[in-house]
């Protein structure tokens, strides 16, 4: 991904070097969909007779179940950290001109989102609040909970930030087998989207109806929550690569980590489909197919039919 010498955002809050550090506080959002444009608008993911949302903080990847815990179980509870029996203590790293670096790429595609979404949000009689993006090394606090290198890169409605421990994507590359830099851009677009299914009322939504929900109803509209977030994802590649922003195989990167994050392929089977919560590997690569190919947000209803 052609990066170097862009403008970076200046919704970058690093704590890398503070530790453990209180999140912020910022709330609100809005309530509902945005009038149409052209016979489309938004998804805000409302169906006849019900709607859907997110609990409390929306984690990427499936690895909790990887620790035998069941993700919807923590998310519910509303915080973030993921610690569990038998998790060995995380040390965190030093910092280094690598990690410098990949920081000054987070900003850069924060920047891209922030572009994206702000154009969007226009076309749709409506103004776009970035997320700030949270750096942080081992630890930190957010408006959801305890964050750690556990939990994997997330977005926080409750303080409509993202969090990031940027030794993820070394892990992103070993252990998911994801590697390059259009796959961690993929990470950060996926969250920005959930950022938007808050401004847009998915999220709280979904956050009001869960405690009526059976556990397999929670799973369902998570999956769809999930796969909506890929979708926009895909919408801002279809974006950077409009504004030539794409190399050679950066495409292959982001469908690639895609599928290396399905509930299937990172549980191995182990888990069945009524116990998925962020979608199998070939919905995750479909949805953010249509998100790339098409580069309109009227085509990420998840919610609309079957996913």
């Amino acid at each position: 991904m052609k990066w170097q010498g862009r403008e970076r955002s200046s919704n970058i809050e690093d704590r890398r070097s503070r530790g453990s550090t209180p999140g912020g506080g910022l709330g609100g959002g809005f309530g509902g969909g945005f009038p149409p444009i052209g016979g489309r608008r938004i998804p805000t993911g409302r169906a006849a007779g019900g709607g859907v949302g997110i609990v409390a903080v929306i984690v990427i990847f499936g690895v909790l179940w990887m620790l035998g815990v069941n993700p919807i179980d923590v998310l519910t509870n509303g915080g973030a950290g993921t610690s569990s029996p038998g998790t060995s203590q995380w040390a965190p790293p030093a910092s280094n001109a690598s990690e410098d670096q990949l920081a000054e790429f987070v900003g850069v595609v924060v920047k891209d989102t922030e572009d994206l979404w702000g154009e969007v949000f226009r076309q749709n009689n409506a103004s776009y609040t970035p997320p700030k993006v949270v750096l942080f090394t081992g630890r930190t606090q957010s408006g959801c909970g305890v964050a750690d290198a556990n939990s994997g890169p997330f977005y926080c409605p409750d303080d409509q930030k993202v969090y990031i421990d940027l030794s993820f994507y070394e892990q992103l590359r070993r252990q998911f087998g994801a590697p390059g830099d259009f796959a961690q851009a993929y990470v950060i677009a996926h969250e920005i989207g959930h950022h938007v299914q808050n401004l847009t009322g998915v999220l709280p939504e979904f956050n009001r109806l869960r405690g009526s929900m059976s556990q397999a109803e929670q799973n369902a509209y998570s999956v769809r929550v999930e796969l909506q977030a890929d979708c926009y994802a895909g919408v801002w590649a279809n974006f950077a690569r409009q504004q030539n922003y794409l190399e050679q195989g950066d495409v292959e990167e982001a469908i690639n980590a895609a599928n290396a994050i399905g509930d299937d392929t990172l549980t191995r089977g182990q888990v069945t489909e009524r116990n998925f919560t962020h979608g199998s590997s070939e919905q995750r690569k479909r949805w953010l197919k249509r998100g790339m190919s098409t580069g309109d947000v009227g085509q990420c209803d998840t919610f609309a039919g079957a996913i």
